[in-house]
């Protein structure tokens, strides 16, 4: 198995993991006997393996982790695996996913797959199967942190803003002019532009057209 690199971010206000730790994978099930042979084979490849027994014990760490993709057993007591995933999902996590069963059942592969798995690995694992799908996933991991990394730095852009000046550009962002947005909020056209022009300098953009990519990508925009 090959070594990967991982230099994933964490999100926001979560610790930031050395730029020199090894790539981790965090196996998810109540079975020790997988964990340790997981923990071995993954070893191998210089890839650290952080275990739990169960989603509970998961979830309860989760503020204090970095991005990684996650092994995630079907079958456990408590919060199994088909329970953790729509809860990951909520919370749009964006961790790659791979369930992992001894049982091989087809409906829970598929339900599975939408709720949010990347794919199914069936016990006893098949080392170049999980290769593969570990190579996988740590791609999909690297681009989900770029993704929240350019979140987080947008919504930082953003806060910088006052509610008034925010609020106006809301408005221009629909498409109104100076008068609409200044009939709007119950302000002169001239205030209006001077939040425009003051809101603009804060972000350090020249338009509007500009400041709708910068909502966009802080996940702001309303559908």
């Amino acid at each position: 198995m090959a070594r990967h690199e991982h230099s994933a971010d964490p999100p926001s206000g979560e610790p930031a993991p050395s730029k020199e730790a090894e790539p981790r994978v965090y196996v998810i099930d109540d079975d020790r006997d997988i964990c340790k042979s997981l923990e071995f084979l993954l070893g191998t490849s210089g890839i650290a393996v952080q275990a739990f027994d169960g989603g509970a014990a998961f979830l309860e760490q989760l503020g204090r982790l970095a991005p990684g993709p996650i092994l995630l057993d079907v079958r456990m007591p408590g919060i199994d695996g088909m329970h953790l995933l729509p809860i990951l999902k909520d919370r749009a996590m964006g961790w790659p996913v791979i369930m992992m069963t001894a049982f091989g059942e087809i409906a829970v592969a598929v339900r599975a797959m939408q709720l949010g798995a990347i794919d199914f690995l069936e016990k006893p694992i098949n080392p170049d199967v999980l290769e593969r799908l570990l190579d996988k996933a740590f791609t999909l991991a690297a681009a989900s942190t770029a993704e929240q990394q350019c979140r987080n730095n947008a919504r930082v852009q953003i806060k910088k803003l006052s509610q008034r000046e925010r609020e106006v550009l809301q408005i221009l962002m629909e498409g109104a002019v100076n008068k609409v947005a200044a009939h709007q909020l119950g302000l002169s056209a001239r205030t209006v532009e001077m939040h425009r022009a003051n809101a603009l300098a804060k972000l350090e953009l020249r338009s509007i057209a500009q400041v709708v990519k910068l909502f966009q990508a802080a996940d702001l925009l309303s559908p």
